[in-house]
């Protein structure tokens, strides 16, 4: 029977930090399964794993198991697990099921860092009652997108928050833990149930899980910081609630940008991860202007992974059979057709209040770890940048570097015109690769200690280029966030 989170988790708390004291947390079981990032996860590694890396049964291998990869295991290894007491309670709220000589989990734990997040499993299809599609309200597991957005969302302290789409909970989890108020919303009664289910288990008494339609449940009120990972694929047939998000795949999302200049307080900011359709024709500014309706926000699109539509249909196409899988390749195919979509780009969309509204695009790889402050530094460099008193500042003032910088050029050898160049800042979480124009380049070599402007401006002047392009370089630096300003 599944679960339907409606048993008191509250003394689950007991058993959690059992787990996490035998690794299983999200390095420690990345770790174990020879992965670099729980994002690498597969259903169809699974006997790869058990047979390579869990073949020496421990407390760990039997957590991993039983609760991240669906396995029913031997109740002796559960005994080993755990106590009575942390046993009872797992059964009481309909976590573990006994049968016989076996155990399973009725629902999975996600390790998101040393935290754990109870949602329904990501595979259904390996569930005793044998799904052969995702039920429409199975609850969304902490996927890919999910750990985008919590390894990027901003960390300061708020007022209110509200985690729209909540699923499973996870960024109004996160979020508890900087912000006095919490709301999670979701259109999904199990959702909703499995949110909560999470927030006692967690011992949260500033999280609020709300039924509802998006902003509906929460009236007028604003909020400091707005985090959703909607429903956003362009599918040909809605058939898994938590993934689909009409033919064009916008339904949700559109709505969720249209009303964030009636929720996001001054100050605040909102951050979404989704997947946009891209063709010749509207850009994705455009959409999302013409979304907030004329609105004056800053507007940063970080753009993570690209894909064509032919790779995107095939990779969310199904069948029990080979003529099932390919009639379902040809209804993903047609309908991005059909949406004037050549690809989909996965995207990490911020979204602030500006007087002077403003869009900044980037291209940057997943992140790896926590990175909002490197989102944070992003908006910074935009506003510095576009301070009429910047260059004033520049002149009186000296450059230095952000941090470690790593430069790369490149050649085509036979091939006419200069070396291209791009550079990035070192360990950041989210390289990204900024491309540079050559007296960009040779302005960033030269400051390997901080330089007064003055000083830069004299060397120009002895190689006979005028002090406005210098400015205008490192003004340009100064927006890729590869030097910053000094007194």
């Amino acid at each position: 029977m599944a679960i339907t989170y409606e048993a008191d988790s509250a003394p689950l708390a007991g058993s959690l930090a059992r787990l996490t004291a035998v690794g299983f947390h999200e390095a420690g079981v990345a770790a174990r399964l020879g992965l670099d990032d729980l994002d690498s996860l597969q259903m169809r590694a699974l006997p790869i794993y058990r047979a390579e890396r869990l073949a020496e049964r421990d407390p760990q291998a039997t957590a991993i198991d039983l609760f991240l990869l669906q396995a029913a295991v031997p109740t002796a290894e559960v005994e080993a697990l755990f106590g009575p007491e942390d046993r009872a309670a797992l059964i009481q709220a309909g976590v573990l099921a006994l049968d016989g000589n076996s155990a399973r989990a009725q629902a999975s734990l996600y390790p998101v860092g040393a935290r754990l997040v109870f949602s329904d499993h990501a595979w259904p299809q390996l569930d005793q009652g044998g799904f052969s599609t995702v039920p429409h309200d199975q609850v969304m597991y902490v996927g890919t997108d999910s750990r985008w957005l919590a390894r990027t969302t901003l960390r300061r302290p708020v007022a209110e928050a509200l985690d729209l789409c909540t699923g499973s909970g996870i960024h109004a989890l996160l979020a508890a833990g900087h912000a006095d108020r919490v709301t999670a919303v979701d259109i999904n009664p199990k959702a909703v149930r499995c949110t909560a289910f999470n927030a006692r288990a967690w011992g949260l008494a500033n999280l609020e899980a709300r039924l509802g339609d998006l902003y509906e449940p929460v009236g007028d009120r604003r909020f400091g910081l707005i985090t959703a990972n909607p429903p956003f694929v362009p599918a040909p047939a809605q058939e898994v609630g938590f993934r689909d998000g009409g033919r064009r795949g916008e339904d949700v999302q559109a709505r969720i940008v249209a009303g964030l200049p009636r929720h996001l307080g001054q100050g605040g900011i909102a951050q979404i991860v989704t997947e946009l359709g891209e063709g010749d024709g509207e850009t994705l500014e455009a959409r999302l202007r013409r979304w907030l309706d004329g609105a004056p926000m800053a507007i940063h699109i970080l753009r993570l992974r690209v894909i064509p539509a032919q790779a995107y249909a095939i990779g969310h196409a199904d069948g029990d059979t080979h003529a099932d899988f390919l009639a379902s390749v040809a209804s993903w195919a047609a309908n991005l057709k059909a949406q004037g979509f050549r690809q989909v780009v996965s995207v990490l969309l911020a979204f602030e209040w500006n007087q002077e509204p403003w869009t900044r695009i980037d291209e940057a790889g997943a992140p790896t770890r926590e990175a909002g402050a490197e989102i944070a530094a992003c908006f910074q460099a935009e506003r510095l940048a576009r301070d009429p008193a910047l260059p004033d500042r520049l002149r009186a003032g000296r450059v230095a570097r952000t941090g470690p910088v790593a430069l790369l050029e490149g050649r085509a050898l036979g091939a006419p015109g200069p070396a291209t160049a791009q550079a990035r800042l070192a360990g950041q979480a989210m390289p990204m690769e900024q491309a540079l124009d050559p007296m960009e380049r040779d302005l960033l070599v030269c400051l390997d200690q901080p330089a007064a402007t003055r000083d830069l401006l004299t060397a120009a002047d002895r190689a006979g280029l005028p002090h406005a392009a210098v400015l205008e370089a490192l003004k340009s630096l100064v927006r890729k966030g590869l030097i910053h300003p000094l007194p």
